[in-house]
């Protein structure tokens, strides 16, 4: 080996001058080329006869050749045809024996010969991806991890590439399933999940695949199923957030009066059109229509099928396969329990899975009642919840219970009842509800949550002392239904359509007459059977089509009409008739016979009549929404501003949505406040340390708001204002400009006042004249 090496030492070693002289003019230095491809032939000969004896020079002499061929091989494609072959398969047979340094080689020339598309994505994938799986050299698995993302990326750069994806997918959804006791699943769940989050891989192939590694038999691969479908969508966020923070903005007008300030050089020209192509791309990225990210839990082709696969194989399993630890317990019943409540699936057997965990001896007790939480819906029957709220009740809320214990049953039981009030006794509510007079601040808000949620969901079901003023009324007027009813669904509706309603009503005639007007700016194209000149015949079953020749005064009689109807149902509403003569309702008295036609007229009031009569034109859609923005100004102000801060936040605790989780901090509440700080911690909170698991927030700085203001400008490497400059200066030497100020005459004040007028309307000294 060392004879040939150095009898091939009179070809020119000048490598890298070589490259550029044959990338300039191929046609010249073939003859060169040829020399040096002879040279690789010769070392690869001889290196695959022994691959373990080669010495270091012949090493280094090998790597720098397939160096230099892999960046002119797109020159010579007819002589470099066997290249990529050889480095494919030298790759495969002798990875484990390889000199590390060559083995990264061979990798980086492969994936140059993939950018310059003399190798297919596919077949670098289908290279790269064994080796993967199988090498034992943790820095060749790092560095093919990294090439095969960074490939995948490429290919889908312009244009989404659907072959490869499938190909790619289906790889890793094969590793998975059929091995499902093995490890190296855990490469194809990295896979996926880093595409997911690059938004590269977003279909359900990608969903499938992390559901099959869910519910493998390894403790790792389990584990980062899951913690994709918690977390893999958060993390997709993220890292979009991350990519638009990182474009700076860049100032285009400070670009330009730099420009014309500065001397002119092809450097700062160059540097100005780079800025303002970036601008472009990034408005043109800005413009673009977004892409509809559907969330993973969505995506599933069986929620219910994965739900109870999870459940029975890593919760309750007849003989377990897999040996899992509390947190990774935690982990899958808190996925089980986002999709029960996500998709208001139906899986009984879990709510019997929570009774011996609800005791606050039980660790992470509160993640418990967060996967409670959200496992409830309007769908799960009260009787099966029941057990559990009075469970909770008896072990976590009593006197002799501490502090954070009550405020975390309180909580509990509130996120469960947030979600199906029926589960909830009026016994058991009228006791909960006494904790508001607690001396504890988390006990005391916590009860106070629970009543607030029972004042707009349940009001009969409280004590009349304790309903508070909106629910009493609401009650007496009939707005709050008493009578709830187990899987009753609220119908929608069109936001602020009452407001157009009455102010229609208070128009009058004129608003009728401006209706045609609203149609003025709708131009509605023909339709292709109208056009073809013949009329369509419609028949009816049963019924006959009265059509008028004027649409507007069938619309006025109908409306008057109606409008009639309803004024006289309010009349006779509130009395019952009795042998021919009407009698005023008692209010204890039985009105079992009038309950249905009660609650027809309530639903009746409750859909506005414009959403069931007529179209809305785009002048009423105008209105609307000028009503809209009226209705939130009057809103905002401060006479109204308490009673819509009560309501947003009752809305946001009882409309929750889905998709959004319920963590164990929320459970917790304000039990931290019960903590009591010892002299040292309030030290060093105040120092803006750590304490134990805690670290100081702004509601612990303790410091000046100047101070935290200093600081702050400070991390932001901004100075201090001329004014707040002046105020540290000594005296004398602010003594002699107040002298000169209190001496000028009226005519120098004037000129100073002009001159001050003229630089605020330039921008301030520095502004364009």
């Amino acid at each position: 080996m060392k004879r040939k090496v150095g009898a091939l030492e009179k070809v020119d070693a000048d490598l890298p001058n070589l490259q550029h002289k044959i990338r300039s003019d191929p046609t010249s230095y073939k003859d060169d080329f040829i020399g040096q491809y002879s040279q690789y032939a010769s070392l690869h000969e001889l290196f695959l006869q022994s691959p373990t004896t080669t010495d270091d020079s012949g090493i280094i002499r090998l790597r720098d050749l397939i160096d230099f061929i892999s960046h002119v091989a797109d020159c010579y494609p007819k002589l470099t045809a066997t290249f990529a072959g050889d480095l494919k398969r030298l790759l495969e047979l002798h990875h484990s024996t390889l000199e590390p340094e060559l083995r990264d080689k061979i990798v980086g020339s492969l994936v140059l010969l993939r950018r310059k598309e003399i190798v297919d994505s596919q077949t670098l994938l289908d290279t790269l991806w064994p080796l993967l799986v199988s090498t034992p050299s943790k820095s060749l698995r790092a560095l093919l991890y990294q090439k095969i993302v960074s490939d995948l990326r490429n290919a889908n750069t312009k244009t989404t590439n659907h072959k490869l994806n499938r190909s790619m997918q289906t790889t890793c959804h094969n590793l998975i399933a059929t091995e499902p006791a093995s490890p190296k699943g855990l490469w194809a769940v990295k896979l996926t999940r880093e595409l997911w989050k690059r938004q590269v891989w977003s279909d359900a192939k990608a969903v499938s695949t992390m559901e099959i590694a869910a519910l493998s038999q390894d403790a790792k691969v389990v584990t980062g199923g899951v913690r994709f479908f918690l977390g893999g969508d958060q993390e997709r966020e993220e890292a979009a957030d991350e990519e638009s923070d990182g474009e700076d903005d860049i100032d285009m007008g400070k670009l330009r009066h730099q420009a014309g300030i500065n001397t002119k050089t092809k450097k700062r020209d160059r540097e100005l059109k780079a800025a303002k192509a970036k601008v472009k791309r990034k408005e043109k990225k800005k413009n673009a229509p977004h892409p509809l990210n559907f969330s993973a839990l969505h995506l599933l082709h069986d929620p219910q099928g994965f739900a109870e696969k999870l459940f029975q194989q890593h919760l309750q399993p007849a003989q377990p396969k897999v040996r899992l630890n509390l947190e990774q317990k935690l982990l899958i019943l808190n996925l089980v329990s986002r999709l029960v409540g996500l998709h208001k699936l139906t899986l009984i057997s879990l709510y019997s899975y929570f009774l011996r965990f609800l005791t606050p001896r039980q660790p992470s007790v509160t993640s418990f009642l967060a996967s409670l939480a959200q496992a409830t819906h309007s769908l799960v029957p009260p009787d099966v919840l029941e057990p559990l709220i009075q469970k909770i009740a008896n072990e976590f809320v009593s006197e002799a219970a501490a502090a954070e214990v009550a405020s975390a049953g309180l909580n509990g039981i509130r996120e469960v009842c947030v979600r199906q009030p029926l589960a909830m006794n009026d016994t058991l509510l009228q006791d909960l509800v006494q904790y508001r007079k607690s001396k504890d601040k988390g006990v005391q808000m916590a009860a106070r949550g629970l009543l607030s949620l029972y004042r707009e969901v349940g009001a009969e079901m409280l004590r009349k002392r304790d309903r508070g003023r909106d629910a009493a009324l609401k009650l007496r007027s009939g707005e709050q239904d008493g009578a709830r009813r187990f899987g009753h669904v609220e119908g929608g509706g069109i936001e602020g359509l009452e407001l157009l309603e009455k102010w229609k009503a208070e128009q009058g005639q004129e608003g009728e007459e401006d209706e045609e007007k609203g149609w003025n700016d709708w131009d509605a194209q023909s339709d292709s059977s109208e056009s073809s000149g013949g009329w369509i015949s419609v028949e009816s079953e049963g019924e006959d089509i009265d059509i008028s020749d004027s649409e507007d005064e069938r619309e006025k009689a109908t409306k008057k009409r109606k409008l009639e109807e309803q004024k006289q149902a309010e009349k006779t509403l509130p009395e019952t008739v009795n042998g021919g003569e009407t009698q005023p309702l008692s209010p204890n008295r039985n009105t079992a016979s009038l309950e249905p036609e009660a609650a027809l007229k309530r639903e009746e009031q409750r859909i506005s009549s414009l959403a069931t009569t007529r179209i809305l034109t785009p002048a009423d859609l105008a209105k609307l929404n000028e009503l809209r923005q009226s209705a939130a100004i009057t809103s905002s102000l401060p006479s109204a501003k308490r009673k819509k801060l009560q309501q947003a936040q009752q809305l946001a605790a009882a409309q929750r949505h889905a998709d959004d989780a319920v963590t164990a901090t929320d459970i917790e509440g304000l039990a931290s406040l019960s903590h009591k700080a010892t002299k040292e911690e309030k030290v060093a909170m105040a120092k803006g340390q750590a304490v134990g698991d805690r670290v100081a927030t702004d509601k612990n700085d303790h410091r000046s708001t100047t101070a935290r203001r200093k600081e702050k400008k400070e991390s932001e490497g901004k100075s201090t204002t001329n004014k707040e400059k002046a105020r540290k200066k000594n005296f004398m030497m602010t003594l002699g400009k107040a002298k000169r100020k209190g001496k000028r005459s009226l005519s120098e004040h004037q000129k100073i006042l002009k001159a001050h007028v003229d630089r605020s309307k330039r921008g301030g000294r520095r502004g364009n004249r």
